[in-house]
């Protein structure tokens, strides 16, 4: 396999691929080409600190107290000025929806969880748990079977 990065400021942007056939790694590569929105990096606001958070270190963005708030890989949390529904346009192809108010990296949960109340709950690298809807569950148990 041979790889060609040209970097031209003054050329158009394209991404081709030549491959015998459709693999893995090509659906990974298109999902990465396709989700890329430009942006690698949102703003997050707690106290008197502004900080470019970088999407690999957020663990997840979810609305609590009426605000969306992202918890970063330490477990700090950081207010957003986003909704949430924009942010998920935004965001790479690795971060899911676990419930009507959370969105998930997926590179960053840690395990799944059963609760007694026969729920699930995701819980992250930096120790911060948050419920799985039945539904979101659903699609991301596909999700890892389609691997």
């Amino acid at each position: 396999m041979k790889y060609k990065l040209i970097i031209d400021k003054d050329a158009e942007e394209e991404i081709i691929a030549v491959v015998h056939a459709p693999s893995y790694l090509t659906e990974k590569i298109e999902n990465l080409v396709c989700s890329f929105s430009g942006a690698d990096s949102i703003i997050g606001y707690r106290d008197d600190e502004i900080r470019k958070l970088a999407f690999g270190e957020i663990e997840c963005i979810t609305v609590l107290n009426r605000k969306v708030i992202a918890i970063d890989t330490e477990g700090n949390h950081y207010s957003l000025k986003n909704r949430l529904r924009d942010l998920e346009d935004i965001m790479p192809s690795y971060f899911i929806r676990i419930n009507k108010s959370t969105l998930a990296n997926e590179h960053r949960i840690l395990r799944f969880d059963a609760v007694f109340s026969g729920g699930v709950d995701a819980v992250f690298h930096c120790g911060y748990k948050e419920y799985v809807s039945r539904r979101c569950f659903s699609e991301i148990r596909r999700r890892y079977e389609g691997i």
